[in-house]
């Protein structure tokens, strides 16, 4: 995605989407601040205390889920920690991407590192060495209710079990641990609650999630415009006093974006009393791509709050001279469920509206451009299957837009009779995006060559800065070809964020 340049990120205050996608996806280095140590060990002696008086503490003398209703003893504490993780490792299915495994253990870290867990440190410090040198649990993506068994693929590795890659090879944990000098942890009373506990895994895949959908809406207002002007729409739709009396902001961002990146176009000019009205895929950008903006920046406030919450259950206070331990439900997942959610339907949005121009620039009768956007129609069928194409990632869009929070399925014995599914959730957002990156890469390739056929009349600054960029990747379509290969470089430059980033050096930064 947009390119990160921090090389290291110390956890001492609030952690960003921006510091967390610094770390999951480039590799950046995570280290713990001073105060964020003492944290972690002044709840940990907490624990211990707790340990030696034997207090009634879920997790810690009790057994978990259903079994709190069972007295465990210091040694049967530490027996159940390791049980905890091996019972709970139970996922299927194919694996998580190496981003989204370490995107959950940087936000296993920061959990921990808040001090209300009681983890040890040297717990702790066992993850962040497995982060920094690039060794990757293997951790099967099916099977999260919200929580749970992705932190236990992972913390397998720490106790010398399960898989993990490391320098491109999969290997045991064990063989992991040796290659990086790392000893088997044994853990500590807690530990293998902690380990499994909190909202991490939702909320790690969420941030990427909006970290990607940010880029994503940008492009999108980029590649509109390419069709704004393929299409010769008026700009009347998009005067500023139209935003001005609809106080949505998202909307107002969305016009102030497009007149950055139509300015100075002649082809806009030429034709902006050419039609009194356009077609709403067209006349509604502002307020369609503005409401999936708003959509967006709400759920990325609650993925920045809960990933600077703590999560864990049951939560260490350092209250009083002894401290307390409060059993509550802050893992649950609800308000990253439902965010992830709406945020999947916002881009959905994005997605219809891009497939509807598309059938626009290809539809003669609509764009008086040559049929299928090449010129000898009828042998060669141009663009013509692209759209069908779309059509199939915007049908798949809206089926995975049915909300996963809606559902609950009562667990472990009816102690936990209500769930997020918030993991489903925003791992279902991530498929929305990648669709939507396929679609958008569909129109920025047809917008392209619809502008093609309006030469000499020059683009805006913005979007002839993206056809510059396209035509690097992607010739002009004169006679039939395989176009896959097309779709697929038109898409890189969406997904990987060259296409913002080239209108961006030329025009400025667009706001999301």
């Amino acid at each position: 995605m947009i390119e990160v340049r921090e090389t290291k990120v110390v956890i001492e205050d609030n952690l960003t989407i921006k510091d967390l996608v610094a770390v999951a996806r480039h590799h950046a280095s995570l280290e713990l601040s001073e105060k964020r140590k003492k944290c972690i060990i002044q709840a940990r002696k907490l624990v211990e205390r707790f340990v030696e008086e034997n207090q009634v503490i879920y997790g810690i003398t009790t057994g978990v889920g259903e079994n709190s209703k069972v007295r465990i003893s210091t040694t049967e504490s530490k027996e159940m920690q390791k049980k905890l993780i091996m019972s709970h490792a139970c996922g299927v299915g194919e694996p998580l991407k190496p981003e989204q495994v370490r995107a959950i253990m940087v936000m296993m870290i920061q959990n921990f590192s808040q001090g209300y867990s009681g983890i040890r440190l040297e717990t702790v410090e066992a993850l962040i060495k497995l982060l920094n040198k690039g060794v990757t649990p293997i951790v099967p993506k099916e099977g999260s209710l919200g929580y749970l068994n992705h932190q236990a693929h992972i913390s397998l590795v720490l106790l010398g079990m399960g898989e993990a890659k490391y320098k491109g090879i999969v290997m045991s944990g064990k063989e992991a641990l040796q290659s990086i000098g790392i000893s088997e942890l044994e853990l500590h009373e807690k530990e293998g609650l902690s380990l499994i506990n909190g909202t991490v895994d939702m909320t790690g895949i969420g941030a990427l999630a909006i970290y990607d959908a940010m880029n994503l809406l940008k492009s999108a207002d980029i590649i509109s415009m390419m069709s704004f002007e393929a299409l010769r729409g008026t700009y009347y739709a998009f005067d500023p006093r139209i935003s001005q009396v609809k106080l949505h902001p998202g909307q107002q961002k969305t016009t102030s974006n497009i007149h950055k990146i139509i300015n100075g176009s002649k082809i806009a000019e030429t034709f902006k009393e050419y039609r009194t009205q356009d077609a709403l895929s067209i006349r509604s950008i502002p307020q369609v791509h503005g409401a999936c903006k708003d959509a967006m920046n709400y759920a990325k406030d609650v993925v920045e709050r809960e990933m600077n919450s703590a999560t864990d259950n049951p939560l260490i206070f350092h209250e009083g001279e002894k401290g307390v331990a409060i059993s509550s439900s802050n893992c649950h997942g609800e308000a990253v469920a439902l965010a992830m959610d709406f945020l999947t339907i916002a881009i959905s949005e994005l997605a219809n509206i891009s497939e509807r121009r598309i059938f626009r620039l290809l539809s003669p009768q609509h764009s008086e451009l040559p049929p299928f956007l090449v010129e000898k129609s009828g042998v060669n069928s141009g663009y013509m299957i692209s759209q069908y194409v779309a059509a199939a990632l915007v049908s798949d869009n809206k089926v995975y837009s049915h909300p996963s929070s809606v559902d609950s399925i009562p667990t472990t014995a009816g102690q936990e009779d209500h769930v997020s599914m918030g993991t489903s959730a925003a791992l279902k957002t991530l498929k929305v995006i990648s669709n939507t990156e396929k679609v958008l890469g569909i129109e920025l390739m047809c917008s392209s060559q619809g502008l093609d056929f309006l030469k000499p009349l020059e683009s805006g600054r913005g979007t002839e800065a993206a056809y510059q960029l396209l035509r690097q990747h992607v010739p002009p379509l004169k006679d039939d070809r395989v176009i896959s290969e097309d779709i697929n470089q038109s898409e890189n430059l969406v997904h990987t964020g060259a296409l913002v980033k080239q209108v961006e050096i030329q025009i400025g930064e667009l706001q999301v």
